[in-house]
């Protein structure tokens, strides 16, 4: 479908509404505003049905987490296409049509005429098993914030023996909390044989634990959807940044921070594991060394590595093995 035979909407997300802005054949825009609850999406969908007239309607938003991933899901469960975008992509596009004014019914127009301009690929909602998935994964890493928060606040509270009862007591309720929501998320993958397999092949490779495939079976759903490796690290945010300009700018190498946040920082330990123990990327990290590459950049091109070495483990379905290394998984050295 092209955008001659389609209508577009923008929806800019907010914590508790929803800016939409459906673009007529005209180009003209109409504007409505919608909770962002069960009740607002609802609402939502009868007001584009009333309003579609018999022409398809494709729905584009921004990626904004938790905050979206509701509509998203209510929306394609409604029969809507709905595509997804990355932010820097929309950022992208306002700078080249030269806007200034920035507001939410702005930017839900500016996200309508991004979808009708770039055609964006559709979003492909997430299983039910997914779903809840992503909701333990979500809740015990809102523990473990929380333990970790009450640990510091036990360091400056020793001198004070009724506050350190205290901080003592919740810490020991919030461990409980984190080791029972450890055993939902490993009961969880296990009763779903699809997840149970992924989580598997992505174990198998050196560095990566259940905690960390929890999170990309949470996160990712079936990377398989993923063109290949290079779509899926530049999704998550740890493809390389090259700053090369003439003959004056000469910036240092880094990995691009345009992508998904909670999967990128949840690699970093991993990949410090993995430059240890992993013989394919602790060769591959050993050679950045000599290089004279910063610490850091080694272990964000290693991050790299192990996302290729996961989607080339899942692709292939077969578990990891040093000794067939690109051939079987796939791999680019490049940083």
């Amino acid at each position: 479908m092209n955008g001659s035979t389609g209508r577009w909407v923008g929806i800019d997300i907010a914590k508790s509404k929803l800016d939409v802005a459906l673009l007529d054949e005209r180009g003209k825009v109409k504007s409505h505003v919608f909770a962002n609850d069960a009740k607002g999406h609802a609402a939502l969908i009868a007001w584009l049905r009333e309003r579609a007239s018999g022409v398809a309607l494709r729905v584009c938003m921004e990626a904004t987490g938790p905050y979206g991933e509701a509509v998203a899901s209510a929306l394609a469960d409604a029969g809507l296409v709905v595509s997804v975008v990355n932010p820097a992509r929309i950022k992208g596009f306002a700078q080249s049509e030269l806007v200034r004014n920035k507001t939410d019914r702005a930017d839900a127009a500016l996200l309508a005429r991004f979808g009708q301009a770039l055609q964006p690929e559709p979003w492909v909602a997430a299983p039910p098993e997914v779903r809840e998935l992503r909701a333990l994964v979500e809740r015990l890493q809102s523990l473990k914030e929380m333990h970790q928060q009450e640990s510091n606040r036990l360091e400056s509270a020793l001198n004070q023996p009724s506050m350190k009862a205290s901080i003592e007591s919740h810490l020991q309720w919030l461990q409980a909390g984190i080791k029972d929501l450890e055993h939902q998320i490993n009961d969880h993958i296990d009763r779903h044989p699809g997840l149970r397999g992924d989580a598997q092949l992505i174990t198998s490779i050196p560095g990566l634990g259940n905690t960390t495939a929890a999170k990309v079976l949470a996160y990712l759903g079936d990377v398989r959807r993923f063109r290949n490796g290079k779509a899926l690290a530049a999704f998550i945010g740890v493809t390389p940044r090259l700053k090369l300009s003439g003959s004056s700018v000469h910036g240092r190498s880094a990995i691009s921070r345009s992508g998904h946040a909670q999967l990128r920082h949840s690699l970093f330990m991993p990949a410090l594991v993995a430059l240890k123990h992993n013989p394919l990327v602790s060769v591959f990290g050993a050679r950045l060394k000599t290089t004279g590459l910063a610490p850091k950049a080694v272990v964000a091109a290693c991050m790299h590595k192990l996302v290729l070495l996961i989607y080339g483990i899942l692709k292939s379905g077969t578990p990891f093995n040093p000794h067939f290394g690109a051939q079987q998984l796939d791999l680019q050295d490049g940083i």
